[in-house]
């Protein structure tokens, strides 16, 4: 194996080893409690249809509520986060989960595979098309954030001034990278998250060298990368993605991050280092002793998602 083929190697493992819990577990049967007002909704992000989740009191229909987007980390899904959704909701909260693009119940982005016909009506064509399903892109899942931050500032039961965002795993580095460029996020909770990738830098720059002269496709849907785990990254996204630098750009946001004292998937340092010099005054960091990543899912579980709800308690509402 020559030194570009193991740097592949080693990018591989380094990104894929951040795979949500989302293969690891089915969502479980799901049942709308009497106390709970749910339904499904549409955002747009950037032509697509993204699926969406919307979670209140049912008591709280006429009002205005503090509100919470949520989404999933590598590979994840909104139905797996319903019960977290739920618990949100009951405590009076406005609660929005949605699935990227090409993930879960979202409609995929779509490529040309041939050149553009010359035939057309105004600005429409019949083409090929390939999808883009099961991809990691931090560039396409950041649009994502954006686009249902946007869908829910017209939303009538949300107030827009108390917004908080919720993020996990992948979704960690996320909600901090979108807080850094939307300032109408007023609180985040950020789980289990890393906040900066080192390392893979060759492979990146080649395969996206590779991308722009056509010599490499998007993965098919359902790769599998690693044993039997989805989600292929798009290396070169990951270049310019630093929720690290990032969150200097939100000094005035709340921000609240909780990481697993036995991590093994990245460094923790990296991310208390970030955490260390972020100039904001309203911050917190939570290390929960003896857990690995995934224990945040089962054994932390109901810990973190006490610590979430006591934040967005603290910031979002009166």
């Amino acid at each position: 194996m020559n030194v570009l083929s193991k740097t592949a190697a080693l990018a591989a493992v380094v990104l894929v080893s951040l795979v949500a819990v989302a293969f690891a577990q089915e969502p479980p049967p799901f049942q709308v409690p009497k106390d709970t007002s749910f339904r499904k909704a549409t955002i747009w992000s950037e032509g697509t249809r993204m699926a969406a989740e919307i979670f209140s009191p049912s008591v709280a229909v006429e009002q205005k509520l503090p509100t919470i987007i949520m989404a999933h980390g590598w590979g994840g899904t909104a139905a797996l986060l319903r019960a977290d959704a739920l618990a949100f909701a009951r405590a009076g909260y406005l609660v929005v989960t949605f699935d990227y693009r090409g993930w879960g119940e979202s409609e995929s982005r779509v490529i040309l595979t041939t050149p553009e016909p010359s035939e057309r009506s105004g600005n429409r064509f019949v083409a090929e098309v390939m999808e883009l399903r099961e991809i990691v892109d931090p560039v396409a899942e950041l649009a994502d954030w954006f686009n249902a931050l946007h869908w829910v500032q017209a939303e009538p039961q949300s107030d827009t001034s108390r917004l908080g965002i919720w993020g996990t795993s992948f979704a960690g580095g996320l909600v901090i990278y979108v807080a850094g460029h939307d300032h109408r996020v007023k609180a985040v909770h950020s789980q289990v998250g890393p906040l900066d990738f080192h390392g893979f830098e060759r492979i990146a720059y080649n395969e996206g060298t590779r991308r722009a002269r056509g010599e490499l496709s998007y993965p098919k849907p359902g790769a599998v990368v690693i044993g039997n785990l989805h989600g292929a990254p798009i290396s070169e996204h990951f270049l310019s993605y630093s929720p690290a630098e990032a969150m200097s750009l939100a000094p005035d946001c709340a921000i609240q991050i909780v990481l697993a004292g036995n991590e093994e998937l990245f460094d923790n340092g990296t991310t208390i280092s970030a955490y260390d010099s972020f100039k904001g005054v309203k911050k917190n960091l939570v290390i929960i002793p003896n857990i690995t990543h995934y224990g945040i899912y089962s054994t932390a579980r109901l810990q973190a998602q006490k610590l979430a709800l006591e934040w967005f308690d603290k910031y979002l509402k009166p």
